[in-house]
């Protein structure tokens, strides 16, 4: 006979264990098992150590304006030893023409900004006289017939920053969907922010904060994990539903539940679901590496983030994080460290090069915007397999497809990396609303929210 449990969630990601994290707090009677076929929980989500260097493998923080992230560093007390970076303090900066040019983070500072011309700046309202465009569009489309094509450069780096993806594939209508539904209702993204402000008497308010943890991002999902029952070493080979549970094959057997989560990256789980007929068998991703680079007291980084580089700059490197302005305990005492990402949608041949070819060429396009001395006196290269999924055109027929599916299989529940969202925020907000769903037995989908971009 299979195993049985009350709840099986297959995989320990942040969305799984989040899943678990939610529906305990609410039900701590609860019992639940996650599936992970890794001998670690955490996905992509893994910080990386070594001489006194701490960087990541995957993502370097999330914003603290979510309920959900707030919530669940709250209710595991991660909130008394976040560390934190507010966005209202630190500069970001564009490789613009050659050089590093800070962003604007506020509409008004964008006037005095090089990036565009008056003209361009005065094209800017010409989103209050523009037609929505009913069709899906990508973003470099939706962007240039809002606001001119004189803005494609930052949408570029913004869509590097985030998805490491190109904006040309990227869809607008799957990667801010609040936005879309706002300019349709609205007539103007503008007309529809201010409309919005107004309803709610809200205010332009202080900006969020980058938050980690003084042991990195993993000491998230290391917390989490320790809370939960995860069985490690565990694939799941196949999923099956019968006699009104979920069968749940694996190489060490089988298990079943009333009530099955999958928590994985997407194409893992269209790779269980393709029985069910989704429109696209997988969706395409984009894989980095990170190059962590540490430099002496000789070196000059300005103070801020870090900056982000359009494809149309023509440079190697798609930015860099200046880590140790970031957060504090990155780096030895007197030293730098700097955090440079390579590959992408765009350059998956650049990941062929090998460690010692790569920060070569990382050193050369960093010193011709940095000071630097040369060579570095610390270098790894950082090779994830986790490859970022794009929200490219067609994303909406696959959510409509989930949302068909969940509806029609009693028990199941879908979220994790690449649904409706690639930020640790996304896959934390995903995991509160499923475990909302199991907890009050209601099905449905939330309406996206309008989701401001920070650079």
């Amino acid at each position: 006979m299979p195993e049985t449990h009350e709840t099986i969630i297959v995989g320990a990601g942040l969305s799984g264990l989040s899943v678990a994290h939610f529906l305990s707090s609410r039900e701590p009677e609860r019992e639940i098992l996650i599936l992970e076929q890794e001998e670690r929980p955490g996905g992509a989500v893994k910080s990386f150590r070594e001489q006194g260097y701490l960087a990541e493998w995957g993502p370097h923080g999330f914003l603290d304006n979510n309920p959900a992230s707030r919530a669940l560093l709250a209710e595991t007390g991660l909130e008394k030893i976040a560390q934190k970076a507010p966005l209202g303090s630190f500069v970001r900066y564009v490789c613009h023409q050659g050089r590093l040019v800070q962003l604007p983070q506020q509409p008004q500072a964008l006037l005095a900004s090089p990036l565009l011309s008056p003209l361009g700046k005065l094209r800017l309202l010409g989103d209050l006289f523009v037609r929505p465009v009913a069709a899906e569009q990508s973003l470099a489309q939706w962007a240039a017939h809002r606001f001119g094509p004189q803005v494609l450069p930052l949408v570029d780096a913004a869509a590097t920053g985030t998805f490491a993806g190109d904006y040309e594939r990227l869809s607008m209508d799957a990667v801010m969907p609040g936005v879309r539904r706002l300019e349709k209702e609205a007539g103007s993204v503008l007309r529809g922010l201010f409309a919005k402000r107004k309803n709610k008497g809200e205010k332009a308010g202080i900006l969020p904060a980058m938050t980690s943890f003084p042991q990195g991002m993993e000491q998230l999902v290391t917390t989490l994990a320790a809370r939960a029952q995860v069985r490690y070493r565990t694939p799941v080979a196949a999923i099956r539903r019968q006699e009104g549970f979920w069968t749940i094959d694996t190489g060490a057997g089988s298990y079943r539940s009333k009530l099955l989560v999958l928590a994985l990256p997407i194409n893992g789980s269209l790779r269980l679901l393709a029985g069910h007929r989704p429109p696209l068998p997988s969706i395409p991703t984009a894989t980095i590496a990170t190059v962590a680079l540490g430099f002496g007291r000789e070196a000059r980084v300005p103070f801020g983030f870090g900056y982000l580089a359009p494809e149309r700059e023509q440079r190697f490197a798609l930015g860099a994080l200046f880590s140790t302005h970031m957060f504090p305990g990155r780096a030895p005492n007197d030293c730098v460290l700097l955090e440079a990402l390579v590959g992408g949608r765009r350059h998956p041949e650049r990941l062929e090069l090998s460690d010692e070819e790569l920060v070569g060429r990382i050193c050369d396009d960093l010193g011709q915007l940095l000071h630097l001395p040369k060579p570095p006196s610390f270098a790894r290269v950082l090779r994830s397999g986790n490859g970022i999924p794009q929200l490219e055109k067609g994303h909406l027929a696959l959510l409509a497809w989930k949302e068909r599916l969940e509806a029609s299989e009693p028990g199941l529940f879908l979220c994790g990396f690449g649904w409706e969202g690639i930020g640790m925020n996304d896959m934390m907000k995903g995991a509160s609303a499923v475990a909302e769903k199991i907890l009050s037995g209601a099905g449905g989908r939330e309406q996206a929210e309008v989701k401001p971009v920070y650079f």
